[in-house]
């Protein structure tokens, strides 16, 4: 036994040695990897321990309108930051915290939620406190050694010298919203930056942000800056000119606003039982509630758009930063119901039947597809009421409804009766019986086709317009795939949705039904019949300019001394449609009668839709033809129905197409059609425009969330008279 163990000795000492020898060769072979591979990863790391990089944010682009005013513009502001990695403990973020609350006067609770706010990364400075004075910022960096890890970077602020004039155009900035986080990051963003929330702001945030640069100190370990060891100097952003003219837009404001004002104080009138007799479920006076609106000021001959008023509108800055959650939540609350909605545009964001302001196009239609073969000698005998003649007289006796009639007319209490109706007169009085006999025979003549829903999307409608602003409404066209679409998602019943029929048809073709378009779209679709078929995409983005455009005088930019980086607005039309002089004549015709009269004699003299309105017009300074339009609300009560007014110049030098909507307002000629018509005065040199002036210093203890606009004068929204009608 003992000689066995003698023997096993030396195997295990030599079994030692090996493993020995294995590991002393690991170790070294470790060290010689990371001192010749690996030196310069570790190098890099050691540098970042050492160093602490801060981004330069650039200046943002500056925002001028047409004539060079300053409308969005930059203010320097201090922000206090900290490095996450001094206050990853508990116990040092609360001291931090206690410390830091009294200089920067900001709760202790506040600080510690925002030095353990997860859209920062471990390695990204957290701000905690925005547009300190440069007295704070001295106090702070004087004394590094109590507030280790601190830093005071300059960055720049939104200043939006106008307030609410063209908010909805212009757009905000705001934190980046946690569903894009992931993009901007992508992008080089910061999670601590503000970009583009709305508006022009946000369609063109990457060319306004600019390049951000650079600060690497050298710190020591408790982070105390001990020198520079790069500096890169941050590229601002491009200017941005718009084709908005602040003088057209602040009127275009005034005037919807003024006249919201107005109709909420006019009686919307009776709901009455089929005996006569007052319903007992409604009110004996009501009201038109006039919520909301917009108005779209456009150039025909090149997209531009030089106005675009959204009511109701909001001040920018309230989104200047520093305002409190509960404050917010008060000024802008998330509603569901759209008489509320604030942050929308409803120019370009709006889903609205149009009523029969979509007449002209239903008249195109016909002309363009040959149903009608000669607008001027075709007529129809106008009777106040059309029986559909496709269907049957018994299917009409089992419930199906195969009547439709005009509007009534006040004088005798009955569906106005026009007699003997061309494309022009049609126009002219607004016959609803001309148009859906239009429809109907457009429908069942050609095999039930979707031709008139082919015509009008010719024009754009049904499909964005590309506007370069975010969040525009696509609109939707009636047809048998829409239909079932909404029976699908529980919109109409799956028994309405089984089919396109005939009912669907005629009330598309006045404008009625399941049509949705927004006022931008019918702008473009005016200004088409107006520069006779030439479709441009809309735009308010005229130039991207070179960066720190000089100012010429202040709040004005001097657009004739910079560069131009980039021109957004094409000459050339995106595409044209058929529009001959044998189909656009007898459109032009009979909305310029809508302006001017005359009218129709039947069993009497009935004027025109804007005869008695623009009596007053002068309209041998800009001549415009245009149409009303009265789209039937919820119910058909008559203080939900809902105002529209297209026009466009007929003056080649003036080339402007205006079209406007005014929320449960009532009848187009009476609340749409005034705004049109200021604008147009204006526009033809018959009304003085305000001067633009800075904003008010915003109060911040208000709960307003823009001031009151309205017209000096409001006597360019009344007429000699008004008819209760259309």
């Amino acid at each position: 036994m003992s000689m066995q163990s003698t023997g096993s000795a030396p195997k295990r000492l030599i079994a030692l040695g090996v493993v020995g020898i294995v590991l002393i060769g690991s170790l070294g072979a470790r060290t010689w990897f990371l001192q010749a591979v690996s030196s310069r990863d570790v190098e890099a790391v050691i540098g970042k321990v050492r160093s602490r990089t801060i981004k330069l944010l650039p200046e943002r682009g500056r925002v001028f309108d047409s004539a060079g005013r300053i409308m969005a513009d930059n203010k320097r502001t201090l922000v206090v930051t900290i490095d996450r990695l001094v206050v990853r403990k508990p116990a040092e973020r609360l001291m931090l915290a206690q410390r830091l609350s009294g200089p920067l006067s900001v709760p202790v609770e506040s600080l510690l939620t925002r030095m353990q706010d997860e859209r920062y990364g471990p390695f990204e400075a957290i701000p905690l406190r925005e547009g300190i004075s440069e007295d704070t910022a001295l106090f702070l960096m004087e004394r590094v050694e109590d507030y280790p890890g601190i830093f005071v970077r300059e960055e720049w602020r939104r200043n939006y010298p106008y307030g609410a004039l063209a908010s909805h155009v212009l757009g905000y900035m705001g934190a980046i919203l946690k569903n894009n986080l992931e993009y901007y990051k992508s992008i080089g963003y910061d999670p601590n930056e503000r970009v583009g929330q709305y508006g022009v702001e946000q369609s063109y945030e990457t060319v306004l942000r600019g390049t951000p640069g650079y600060i690497r100190y050298e710190v020591d370990a408790i982070g105390n800056i001990l020198n520079v060891v790069e500096r890169v100097e941050p590229i601002a952003g491009n200017d941005l000119q718009l084709s908005i003219d602040l003088s057209v837009q602040q009127l275009a404001e005034q005037t919807l606003e003024t006249q919201l004002l107005v109709r909420r104080r006019v009686e919307s009138g009776q709901v009455k039982l089929p005996d006569g007799t007052l319903d007992p479920q409604y009110e004996e006076i009501n009201y038109y509630k006039a919520p909301a609106g917009s108005v779209v000021v456009m150039n025909h001959n090149s997209g531009r758009i030089i106005a675009m008023a959204s009511y109701p509108r909001f001040d920018l800055r309230w989104f200047g930063g520093g305002l409190p959650n509960d404050k917010f939540a008060q000024l802008f609350p998330q509603t569901h119901d759209p008489d509320l909605s604030i942050l929308v545009n409803r120019a370009i964001s709006g889903r609205y039947n149009v009523g029969s302001s979509f007449k002209p196009l239903v008249a195109y239609a016909a002309l363009n597809t040959g149903q009608l073969t000669d607008g001027d000698k075709y007529v129809f005998d106008d009777r106040g009421t059309y029986k559909l003649e496709s269907i049957p007289d018994d299917r009409c006796q089992q419930g199906v409804k195969c009547v439709f009639r005009n509007s009534v007319c006040r004088s005798t209490g009955a569906p106005c009766r026009y007699g003997p109706v061309n494309v022009e007169s049609a126009l002219a009085v607004s016959s609803d019986t001309f148009f859906y006999k239009i429809g109907e025979q457009i429908f069942t003549e050609r095999g039930y086709a979707p031709i008139l829903e082919e015509q009008v999307r010719l024009f754009g409608l049904g499909s964005p317009t590309n506007i370069d602003l975010p969040y525009e409404y696509a609109g939707t066209i009636p047809s048998k795939e829409l239909k079932k679409r909404l029976a699908d998602v529980g919109v109409i019943s799956q028994d309405s949705g089984r089919a396109y029929y005939v009912g669907d048809q005629v009330l598309f073709a006045i404008g009625q039904g399941l049509l949705s378009v927004t006022p931008l779209q019918m702008t473009q679709a005016y200004a088409a019949i107006a520069n006779a078929g030439r479709i441009y995409e809309p735009r308010v983005g005229v130039a991207l300019l070179s960066p720190g455009t000089r100012d010429s005088r202040p709040g004005f930019a001097d657009l004739a001394s910079t560069q131009i980086v980039k021109r957004l607005v094409s000459v050339k039309p995106t595409r044209r449609i058929n529009m001959t002089t044998a189909i656009r004549g007898p459109i032009v015709k009979g909305m310029s009668r809508v302006i001017t009269g005359p009218g129709v004699t039947s069993d009497y003299y009935h004027k025109t839709t804007g005869e008695e309105l623009f009596r007053s017009y002068d309209y041998k300074a800009l001549p415009i033809a245009g149409k009303t339009g009265t789209a039937q609300g919820f119910n058909n009560l008559p203080w939900n129905d809902s105002s529209a007014f297209g026009a466009f110049s007929l003056d080649p030098t003036k080339p402007y197409t205006v079209f406007a909507y005014l929320e449960k307002s009532g009848y187009g000629s009476q609340a749409a059609a005034p705004v049109v018509k200021c604008i147009f005065t204006a526009l033809g040199g018959g009304y003085r425009y305000d001067p633009v002036l800075a904003a008010d210093p915003l109060d911040k203890a208000s709960f307003v969330v823009a001031p009151p606009s309205s017209l000096r004068n409001p006597l360019c929204l009344v007429g000699s008279a008004s008819e209760i009608r259309e």
